[in-house]
């Protein structure tokens, strides 16, 4: 059987709202949605169909990972106001850092143990935590890969941008998931367990997972996430073996 050719980039489909009875319509765009919204990207191939997000909001555009490198996105985030951070969730989602650096030459930020993998780049790194304003912060989460890290919005209740220390499984429930490349198993159930310390049901509403979201089934984010996470069972995650 001959392979599939690759599809143009020309129709590489949109990012989608993941809020997205909040997004103004035509005769609307006064509304504060218009300022204030959140996209989620294709799967990258580059990082191994890792998907990335862009909040986007007066104080400066976050795009969280890397999404593709091609047109239809560059376009998508040249309307919405470019990009004024790019964070990185792991060294997984690098993909094209360097490119887009150079294309929107925005901010890079990173933790510190994954900077190395970027050399020659103008970074902001951080070592447990980085405050960028009252609403956007990263937070050290490591385990996955040694500086695996969570961005957390405040908007809507709390929206945590979990990279791959939490994926939803096959019922769409947010779980740390052990692989054969997991850096630290005890240390990405510790990371959790400081979550679980550091947020409450009233501060973490959403989580938007950064692969497996076709697990969600249709929906964009998993709600309710404070309490899917205070109902996992750490002693027995500890005991998972790697898949």
């Amino acid at each position: 059987m001959c392979p599939l050719p690759q599809v143009p980039s020309h129709t590489t489909k949109p990012p989608r709202a993941v809020f997205p009875n909040e997004v103004p319509s035509a005769g609307s765009l006064q509304s504060n949605f218009a300022q204030e919204s959140i996209f989620a990207f294709p799967p990258n191939r580059d990082t191994l169909g890792g998907t990335s997000y862009l909040i986007v909001r007066n104080e400066g555009n976050i795009l969280i990972d890397c999404p593709a490198l091609d047109q239809t996105n560059q376009d998508f985030l040249r309307s919405h106001g470019g990009v004024r951070w790019l964070f990185i969730t792991h060294r997984g989602a690098i993909g094209k850092t360097a490119e887009f650096q150079q294309i929107f030459s925005c901010e890079v930020l990173i933790q510190e143990q994954e900077a190395y993998l970027l050399p020659g780049l103008t970074l902001t790194t951080f070592s447990q935590e980085f405050t960028l304003d009252a609403a956007a912060q990263a937070i050290w989460t490591p385990g996955h890969s040694p500086g695996s890290s969570c961005f957390y919005y405040s908007e809507r209740g709390g929206i945590l941008f979990s990279g791959r220390h939490l994926l939803p499984n096959q019922h769409g429930e947010p779980v740390p998931l052990r692989t054969a490349k997991t850096f630290h198993w005890p240390r990405q159930i510790q990371s959790l367990r400081f979550l679980l310390e550091n947020f409450t049901p009233e501060t973490l509403r959403y989580i938007c997972p950064g692969a497996n979201t076709g697990f969600l089934r249709g929906k964009r984010v998993i709600d309710q996430a404070y309490q899917h996470l205070a109902s996992l069972d750490l002693s027995a995650l500890l005991r998972i073996q790697p898949f």
